[in-house]
């Protein structure tokens, strides 16, 4: 059976840690260096580095903070923001980055997905989806949460994985921030329509979160920032509680 993850992601701006709310109203949250080093010593599974700003200046703190924690820890790492080309891609394997997640791209350049896939394998793309649900129902967002699509998570997420994404990384802007838990419906609909692991984003607040998450769906991982930059909820933690629920966790050597 294969191991679930939890997985911490860093947001990014100008080379600062930060965190908003249904991706707005965004607060410094500290030094990405230091959070590295204490999640490395926490073992975590893998960490997600989202540039949330994607400016020159941004990217180039982004590519200083890969190659510092590719010296430091020794866990995946994954990175994106602003990803729109193949050599974007390049600067970042290069950096030290293992993954790279490609968002806004994945809807105005799809061919980038299968480009990527190509050259450097399907295990180092991961496609992100920014969603928001209405009345009319869920759509997919790019462009961090400020441009609406008319696409569909569900079938968007297919069309990703058919053209060559390695994961499909899942960000409810909804629940963002909220700590009040996982959209589980929409988690179960992509994790089963799609072959490739299922990376789910957006509400959680305590470990039973985690735990529906990764009990009630097929998602793969569930990725938290809130919950691990405020308060002493750490991997180590998470995963202990996990693995007492039964669910399949990588141990710790």
């Amino acid at each position: 059976m294969l191991k679930k993850r939890v997985i911490p992601v860093l947001l990014l701006r100008d080379g600062r840690m930060a965190k908003g709310v249904q991706f707005g109203n965004y607060r410094d949250t500290g030094n990405p260096k230091t959070a590295v080093r204490i999640y490395s010593a926490q073992d975590a599974d893998e960490l997600v580095f989202l540039d949330i700003q994607a400016s020159l200046q941004s990217r180039t703190a982004l590519l200083e903070i890969i190659r510092e924690a590719a010296t430091e820890c020794f866990m995946p790492l994954a990175a994106g923001g602003g990803i729109e080309s193949i050599d974007d891609v390049r600067e970042l394997l290069l950096a030290g980055a293992d993954k790279v997640v490609v968002t806004t791209a994945a809807v105005t350049n799809p061919g980038l997905i299968t480009a990527i896939s190509e050259r450097f394998g399907n295990q180092c793309v991961v496609a992100g989806i920014d969603y928001r649900c209405d009345a009319d129902g869920a759509k997919v967002w790019i462009r961090c949460g400020t441009e609406a699509t008319q696409l569909d998570p569900v079938e968007h997420a297919r069309n990703l994985a058919a053209l060559g994404a390695g994961e499909i990384f899942l960000n409810s802007i909804d629940h963002d921030g909220l700590m009040d838990g996982y959209d589980l419906d929409m988690a179960e609909k992509i994790a089963s329509a799609v072959s490739v692991p299922v990376i789910v984003c957006g509400g959680a607040g305590n470990f039973m979160h985690l735990a529906e998450l990764l009990k009630d769906t097929s998602a793969s991982a569930a990725a938290c920032a809130s919950l691990f930059h405020f308060g002493d909820n750490n991997p180590i933690r998470a995963r202990s509680y996990l693995r007492n629920l039964g669910i399949p966790m990588r141990v710790l050597k």
